[in-house]
């Protein structure tokens, strides 16, 4: 918005002084405003400096908490029809997220400068984990060829990919932001960010690569690249889209299936088991461990692609609705922090971690309220996945080290650090008695 257009607006406001306060203080919010004090001289909740910080801090908590009840919950009957104990998933994935939160609180005190180094090797190791899947992975009956053994625990490269296209894409348009209109240097970016695209999608897992593509897209949005070129990678991905789905006849079935959820298909049985599911929930649902399509109409997807609809069967609609809430609270958070940031890596580092939170969150939803077919995402925090859980982790680390960058939040930090305690002295006389 320009200055003058700032200038109308906020004489208009002028005109009508019943309302002039309520407009001023939306407006200073949607143009994220960090400035603004009340006539008491303290700054308004959305202008605290550190708000983002705990916004994102205490959603993500929040977060991981439902997604530890709901492990137990909605994997126990499948651990069962595996033959191993109804904990063995939730044990699983409680050691997962335990190494999550560590590479959260190494990547988050990572400086920027590390961050920009260490992106190209974040991105090799990932990649040659692509590569090495190609020849040894294993699909986990999924199938995808998109895991490594390593012993008894499976590791999904393509979710550490969505990490590293992250870190690689905001080190190399920082690097470049002053030539990356030029066609070489535009030419580098997509070699760099679609040679892991190409490798996930050669492991057949269409969901995750458009997962990619979007972080890609965000990318280049925040970065000020020409919209000729993002509008060009839209109609290419979108023809490659459609080609991958036309010449794979199970991808067919589900875009049949999700035009028509009540065919004679198999592949309907999960997603009218998720409707079923969020219908029975009503309000306040049936309680915690109650689900009934989890013992058989979702299947092993009631612990990832569908465990939203088993929530909502289990919690209800406050459950939805909450889990909704968070995300969208995760979202506002990140865009705020992705604005305020001063640094063009930071900015664009930001921006695509909330892109792909929220992208990702908003499909694997779709997919279970039938408004989208199933691609096979998960639901970031909550579905049950490791590789998924300890990659989300590291991505909010860096995310939160990025609104303690933030200029109002590292004033206030410096301030904080500055304030040293006081002194405690005693007086000792000469004859060394107090």
């Amino acid at each position: 918005m320009s200055h003058t257009t700032d200038g109308a607006v906020m004489g208009n406001m002028t005109g009508n002084r019943r309302h002039s306060n309520a407009i001023a203080r939306w407006y200073r919010w949607m143009r994220l405003d960090n400035g603004s004090a009340r006539s008491d001289g303290r700054k308004p909740l959305l202008a605290q400096p550190m708000l983002d910080y705990l916004v994102l801090l205490v959603v993500t908590l929040l977060l991981l908490g439902i997604g530890t009840l709901m492990s137990l919950s909605s994997s126990s009957v499948y651990a069962q029809m595996l033959g191993n104990s109804p904990y063995y998933f939730a044990k699983r994935q409680l050691g997962f997220l335990a190494i999550g939160i560590i590479a959260g609180l190494v990547f988050g005190r990572f400086s920027e400068e590390f961050l920009r180094r260490t992106a190209g090797i974040v991105w090799v190791v990932v990649g040659l984990m692509l590569v090495a899947t190609l020849f040894v992975g294993d699909d986990a009956g999924k199938g995808n060829r998109s895991w490594l053994s390593v012993g008894p625990v499976g590791v999904q490269p393509s979710e550490f990919a969505k990490f590293s296209l992250v870190l690689i894409g905001a080190a190399y348009l920082a690097r470049h932001r002053e030539t990356i209109g030029e066609v070489k240097d535009f030419f580098w970016f997509l070699v760099i960010q679609g040679s892991v695209i190409l490798m996930v999608l050669v492991q057949g897992d269409l969901g995750t690569a458009l997962i990619l593509a979007a972080i890609v897209l965000v990318q280049m949005w925040v970065c000020g690249m020409p919209v000729r070129h993002i509008l060009t990678l839209l109609a290419v991905g979108a023809v490659g889209v459609v080609a991958m789905i036309v010449q794979a006849p199970y991808r067919m079935q589900r875009i049949v299936t999700f035009l028509d959820p009540s065919s004679d298909s198999t592949t309907s049985d999960q997603p009218l088991a998720a409707t079923y599911a969020l219908a029975t929930g009503g309000l306040g649902g049936v309680g915690i461990g109650a689900s009934k399509q989890k013992w058989g109409g979702l299947y092993d997807g009631a612990q990832n692609d569908f465990v939203f609809a088993v929530l909502g069967e289990e919690l209800g609609l406050v459950g939805t609705v909450t889990v909704i809430v968070l995300f969208a609270l995760l979202c506002w958070a990140g865009i705020r922090v992705a604005v305020r940031s001063q640094s063009q890596f930071l900015r664009i580092a930001a921006a695509t971690i909330t892109a792909w939170i929220g992208v990702q969150a908003l499909i694997n939803m779709a997919v279970s309220l039938t408004l989208a077919p199933v691609i096979g995402v998960p639901l970031p925090f909550i579905s049950v996945g490791g590789s998924a859980l300890v990659s989300n982790l590291a991505a909010m680390g860096v995310l939160l080290s990025c609104a303690r960058r933030e200029p109002a939040a590292q004033r206030y930090l410096d301030a904080t650090r500055r304030r040293k305690p006081p002194r405690v002295t005693s007086v000792v006389d000469d004859s060394g008695s107090n």
